[in-house]
């Protein structure tokens, strides 16, 4: 007898009506997929640690069908009851002996296959990433860039500045309300990270309850990270059980976090640094150094290796001190951390685009190995650019697995610089040359020189295409006309016609900095553009109407089920209202990243003044233009970027039907309540003596006012120091509020 389901999934009140249906005992289960079941009624508490690997094993297979049969077949074979009772024979047998967790086995999986996600949480203070120092030379640019920033003559005294060990894992964000865990959660893209508070409760490093007395709101941001020996006794008990073996102790560290299971979790041997901090309702401490030593007497582990220095060569020595004593360390390291130790001074500093100016990361040197270029692959871009790519026989580099490398273009290829200059020693790219391979941290690893003597008979220069290898477009390297150089990237002139800018541009719409479309990944776009389904960016928010009218379902093709395509359209409705900065990203605007997205969102405000501004930035002669050139840190090559893409009609159009589907939400505005400054665009001119140009800008946005570069009718204040020329002139003419730099302290009371 076989079951057929009337109503609701698994757990939802589902009833089952027994039908006699002939085909039944011949396939009512896959017996292939069995394995011993020899201990398949044995007590749990009777198993051996032999016995129990069996019958794990066994329940992973059976559990595993029924969820094929259910979610990819929509034909269940036995009842609700029957299938928990599977379920908690696997979790009892799992609580019993946690070493003999599997990888894959049923507690990571829901349904068919492992959940795409956990909950969404927003940091209630953005986590940055830190810019990288690569040598000496540039540790002393990046003290001397704080000093002058901060006007901070060598005469004044020291400039202490920390130094710890950069931890390879996985940040972790904690917060705690009156000294209690409230949640945890991932980096993610800075601003909103995963919710794995459950798991983050299973790390005996990270304390549920905080020592001492303890600020109201305390949110603690470090490192979770797996040590080498843990590494490798994980590794083996994977191996002896048949599960997956991780690659390195970073890539453990993240997947056993971002388990779905928290059993899982608490199985790994995952550990935890505190070195940062996010909300605080108080500081208690008003020094870098002696916020670590706070957090440490809280209750968390903190890096016994972190100094604090007051001059460049006591940094360069710990950096030095640490490198050599690496290979030592039993947890991985990527670099050393510098940062200026007053926090008063770390206000000041301010932050540049998505990096803190007080803060570096100082890397050690890349890693280098030899392997065989096999092949060079075109792949083409969302902006049509034509982008070669090695295909290395794969080696291991610092731990990690390589098998690509970039080339850039088809100059890099043959030998050349950007600037022209001779690089490799001007050796040219070959399929079946020996090739040294370079790494360094998470950088895209690249070639770095090529061993001729190894070079096969008959190897012949590569030849790059001249025409779109997707499309068949002529692929040209567009000449830039102010300076008469061609671009360093061959482009595909196809455009709309190109499938490949087509499906990239939409991946990229869908990538977790954009829209974050959960379930809607590369593999979701290619299929659905293939098919005709969506081929531009309204048409994924048409999708479940369009569903609904056509005989073909998405929950009847191959791949998918009722369950995954009604979870797509959810994820999909879910991003009908997004944030202003990620809706100017989606878009894939040439030279428009994550920050430039960001800039652009808080200097107009809305869609509606972004999109009137960009429209009109056309005309260089014009106003809009003006201003898009002013916005701090908006250069005259994303303007024109900015200008040519809405000057497209075709862009245009596809807006048009977008916005129908899509509202992109205002932008957040600084909280700044009570600045006299919030809201106001601010100029700065002439000399400053009480702080430097790039200190003013950032004082003014951290009062919630917009700083400008040049006077115009929209400027609401003009700070003036001595020797003011033209800018102050205009102001007078336009009748504008012109104050002097001790006036700007008095008013924004700093």
């Amino acid at each position: 007898m076989c079951y057929q389901r009337l109503s609701p999934p698994f757990g939802s009140g589902i009833r089952f009506n027994p039908v006699i249906n002939s085909a039944c005992p011949a396939d009512t289960f896959r017996e292939d997929i069995m394995t011993d079941t020899s201990f398949a009624h044995t007590d749990i508490d009777a198993l051996t640690q032999e016995e129990a690997q069996v019958e794990l094993k066994r329940l992973a297979a059976e559990i595993a069908e029924h969820d094929r049969r259910y979610h990819q077949e929509d034909a269940p074979v036995i009842s609700d009851a029957d299938y928990d009772a599977l379920r908690r024979r696997n979790a009892s047998i799992e609580a019993r002996f946690p070493n003999l967790i599997l990888e894959d086995g049923p507690s990571a999986q829901v349904g068919a296959a492992p959940a795409s996600g956990f909950g969404k949480i927003t940091h209630r203070v953005p986590m940055l990433s830190l810019d990288n120092a690569f040598n000496d030379d540039d540790v002393r640019d990046f003290v001397g860039r704080v000093r002058r920033f901060l006007k901070f003559d060598p005469l004044m005294g020291a400039l202490a500045v920390t130094a710890e060990p950069k931890i390879d894992g996985l940040s972790l964000s904690l917060r705690y309300e009156n000294g209690t865990l409230v949640y945890a959660a991932t980096r993610g893209d800075g601003t909103t990270g995963e919710n794995v508070t459950e798991n983050a409760k299973t790390i005996k490093d990270i304390p549920e309850k905080l020592s001492g007395t303890v600020p109201g709101v305390v949110e603690v941001r470090g490192e979770v990270y797996m040590a080498h020996k843990d590494f490798q006794a994980l590794n083996e008990r994977m191996a002896a059980n048949g599960g997956k073996v991780f690659a390195n102790p970073r890539n453990a560290a993240a997947g056993s976090l971002r388990q779905l299971k928290s059993e899982i979790t608490a199985s790994r041997p995952l550990r935890f640094f505190a070195y940062a901090w996010g909300e605080m309702s108080e500081l208690p401490e008003d020094t870098q150094f002696g916020m670590v030593k706070q957090l440490e007497a809280w209750g968390f582990q903190v890096n016994p290796l972190m100094k604090r220095c007051e001059t460049v060569e006591e940094l360069l020595g710990v950096y030095h001190g640490i490198e050599e004593s690496r290979a030592q360390l039993d947890y991985d390291i990527d670099g050393v951390v510098y940062k200026v130790d007053r926090l008063d001074l770390q206000e000041r500093l301010g932050f540049v685009s998505r990096s803190p100016r007080w803060a570096i990361a100082h890397k050690f040197p890349a890693e280098q190995a030899y392997t065989i270029l096999n092949d060079i692959e075109i792949q083409v871009g969302r902006t049509g650019a034509l982008t070669p790519v090695a295909k290395l026989e794969p080696i291991t580099v610092g731990g990690v697995v390589v098998s690509n490398a970039t080339l850039h273009n088809e100059d890099y290829i043959k030998g050349i610089g950007q600037d022209g200059e001779s690089i490799r020693g001007g050796k040219d790219l070959r399929i079946g040359d020996t090739v040294k391979i370079q790494r360094a941290g998470d950088v895209i690893p690249q070639i770095v020189d090529i061993d001729l003597d190894k070079r096969p008979d008959g190897a012949e220069a590569f030849e790059f295409p001249t025409v779109c290898p997707a499309c068949g477009s002529h692929a040209v390297r567009e000449e830039k006309e102010k300076t008469g150089r061609r671009d360093a990237v061959r482009r595909c002139t196809g455009g709309l016609i190109c499938p490949a800018q087509a499906t990239e541009k939409l991946k990229h719409f869908v990538s977790r900095n954009a829209f974050d479309i959960e379930g809607f990944g590369d593999k979701q776009v290619d299929a659905f553009y293939k098919e005709g389904l969506v081929m531009a960016p309204a048409d994924i928010f048409t999708l479940e109407e369009r569903d609904k009218r056509s005989l073909t379902k998405l929950r009847n093709r191959e791949g998918w089920g009722a369950v995954s395509a009604k979870n797509l359209f959810e994820a999909i409705n879910a991003r009908r209202e997004i944030d202003l900065h990620r809706f100017i990203f989606a878009l894939g605007i040439r030279h428009v990243g994550e920050g430039n997205a960001k800039l652009l969102a808080r200097a107009y405000g809305s869609w509606a003044a972004f999109y009137a501004a960009m429209k009109a930035a056309h005309d260089t002669a014009g106003e809009a233009w003006t201003e898009l050139n002013d916005i701090d840190g908006i250069g005259h090559i994303v303007a024109e970027a900015l200008a040519e893409f809405f000057a497209e009609q075709h862009n245009l159009d596809q807006l048009d039907a977008l916005l129908v589907e899509v509202s992109p939400k205002d932008a957040e505005k600084i909280n700044a309540s009570g600045s006299p400054v919030a809201g106001k665009t601010v100029v700065f001119t002439g000399s400053l003596e009480r702080m430097t140009r790039d200190e003013a800008k950032a004082m003014a946005e951290r009062f919630g006012a917009k700083t400008a570069g040049s006077v115009s009718k929209k400027t609401d204040l003009v700070v003036a120091g001595p020797g003011a020329g033209s800018k102050l002139k205009k102001a007078q003419e336009l009748e504008i509020e012109v104050i002097s730099e001790d006036d700007w302290f008095d008013l924004v009371g700093a």
